[in-house]
């Protein structure tokens, strides 16, 4: 009895370490890594678009394009801020998304904080496609409004250190990028 117990136990623990370890990613920036826990019993279809786009290298190269300091950091546009690639166009960072379709809202009681991620959107709730934003601080104006699909758990101090924008729109010229983006 005492065995069966032992095994059941460490084949759940084996089972939730793998889950966690599939919902973990890396950000690497040029100052440092950056761990980011997904929430996919939160946000499922978020977090299997966003974890698709990085296993498909597509975020790596991506520019911070529009950074707000105390608000958050914008980033993700894989059509048009990807400056590795030939259609990269800085002023037209912000507007693209994947060849992939929307996604449906997928809207939480998790709040925006600092650290958090969140899908960024236009007008329509249900057009969020490959641009995200991270909280420098807590934004409690965005909860319910945004999906929210993960956290920094390690490494916060690196996204402060991303180049701010200019302006009241955080528009950024020589923008930070993300170096790569991949399952831990």
């Amino acid at each position: 009895m005492i065995k069966q117990i032992i095994t059941i136990f460490l084949i759940f623990f084996f089972i939730n370490n793998l889950n966690a370890e599939e919902n973990t990613m890396i950000l690497k920036l040029k100052d440092g890594d950056v761990v980011i826990e997904l929430f996919g019993d939160i946000a499922p279809k978020h977090v299997e678009r966003f974890k698709k786009l990085a296993e498909e290298k597509k975020y790596d190269g991506v520019v911070f394009h529009r950074v707000i300091s105390g608000f958050m950091a914008q980033t993700g546009d894989v059509q048009f801020g990807n400056s590795n690639s030939e259609k990269f166009d800085l002023s037209r960072a912000g507007t693209g998304g994947s060849s992939y379709p929307d996604l449906k809202a997928e809207f939480s009681e998790i709040p925006h904080e600092r650290g958090t991620l969140s899908m960024a959107r236009s007008a329509d709730p249900n057009s969020a496609n490959s641009q995200f934003f991270i909280c420098f601080k807590k934004a409690s104006h965005l909860d319910r409004q945004y999906t929210v699909f993960g956290k920094v758990t390690n490494g916060m101090e690196f996204i402060d250190l991303i180049k701010k924008g200019e302006g009241s729109n955080g528009e950024v010229s020589d923008p930070d990028k993300i170096i790569s983006l991949s399952v831990k």
